[in-house]
């Protein structure tokens, strides 16, 4: 079963499949934490519930990236999410730094250009995340599963076979 999940993982996206899903997944995870980040802010300090959002946001979006963006198929690993936290605290910092930035130059800014502001911040770093999570969290485990599905295509084949075709696994190949 491992080795099934495995040629799953051989067959990752390409890079303009795997943005497309990324902006889809990051994007509509980003928008609710944006929001999200707005209501908060009105019973918390906006760095504080910037914080909590992000912390929130970034494990629910590791996943979605894991299972449906770079095509891994399965859960994320803790090492993966603790290296999503890494591009996502650089994340936090542009977005605090975009508002810190806003609030020097605008006395009053209005609900609107915050979330203009704080929304291309994120768009941004979330370019930059995708980069990072392709290239180095996601990508590990892609080299590793080719180079094992080159060397081993019989052994593949057999596991696939061998593998339960319940509901999640359907969802997945899909």
């Amino acid at each position: 079963m491992e080795t099934a999940q495995s040629q799953q993982q051989v067959a990752a996206p390409g890079a303009f499949v795997a943005f497309a899903r990324f902006v889809l997944c990051g994007g509509g995870v980003g928008l609710a934490s944006s929001f999200a980040v707005a209501g908060l802010a009105s019973w918390l300090p906006w760095a504080l519930a910037n914080a909590l959002i992000t912390v929130v946001s970034t494990l629910l979006a590791t996943e979605l990236h894991a299972r449906f963006t770079f095509g891994k198929g399965g859960r994320a690993t803790w090492g993966q999410h603790m290296q999503s936290a890494g591009s996502a605290a650089a994340a936090y910092v542009v977005t605090c730094v975009a508002m810190f930035v806003l609030q020097q130059l605008v006395a009053a800014p209005g609900a609107v250009l915050e979330q203009v502001v704080y929304l291309s911040a994120s768009a941004l770093a979330g370019v930059a995340r995708f980069v990072v999570l392709r290239l180095v969290v996601f990508a590990r485990n892609r080299s590793r599963t080719a180079t094992a599905a080159t060397t081993s295509p019989v052994h593949t084949t057999v596991a696939r076979a061998a593998a339960p075709a319940g509901p999640a696994v359907l969802c997945r190949a899909a």
